[in-house]
């Protein structure tokens, strides 16, 4: 080599080296302790922020999803209620459709039923002109069979008819006198 180093030289740097060693690890072990026992509170409220902000970016997320969950369902739940409405709203026309047509037919009975009173009113109507007529028929029809059998004689019926038509108009006379007095 370049030069010769004794070798106690060589030991005595080689021990110095491991003494300045373990005396800056020895050093550097009691400042660690040293800092640990003096943190910084500032230093605690960053980590207790960072760890907050953790906490609120993972609840924003969940919080992210539940709001798009909750549009999904808000957007369904509104198609839903604008396909009821379009339901109750094609049931009320069809409902006022059909009040309109119970109505038209709640008249056209009423008077379909005047219609059949008139009728039934008439029919009663012609029918007792018809029995009247029957009757005067058998009557004239019973007073020509008696005439022609002879039963029947105008000229004491007229006279016997005078008669009475006579001691009817004396009888109402007296009444009449009776009532005056």
């Amino acid at each position: 080599m370049f030069f010769e180093i004794p070798q106690n030289l060589i030991l005595i740097a080689g021990g110095a080296f491991l003494v300045g060693w373990l005396l800056s690890s020895i050093s550097w072990a009691l400042k660690s302790k040293i800092r640990a026992k003096k943190r910084d509170p500032r230093d605690d409220r960053i980590r207790s922020l960072e760890a907050e902000l953790r906490i609120a970016v993972s609840e924003s997320e969940r919080s992210g999803e539940t709001v798009k969950k909750l549009k999904k369902e808000l957007e369904e739940a509104k198609d839903d209620q604008v396909k009821r409405d379009n339901v109750i709203s094609h049931q009320q026309e069809k409902l006022e459709v059909f009040a309109v047509d119970l109505k038209d037919s709640v008249l056209k009975t009423r008077e379909l039923r005047n219609e059949l009173s008139d009728r039934a009113t008439e029919n009663i109507k012609s029918e007792v002109k018809l029995r009247e007529v029957e009757t005067e028929l058998e009557v004239v029809q019973a007073s020509t069979d008696m005439i022609a059998t002879g039963v029947l004689d105008y000229s004491l019926t007229s006279e016997a008819l005078q008669e009475e038509v006579n001691d009817d108009d004396a009888l109402d006379e007296s009444e009449a006198s009776n009532a005056a007095t």
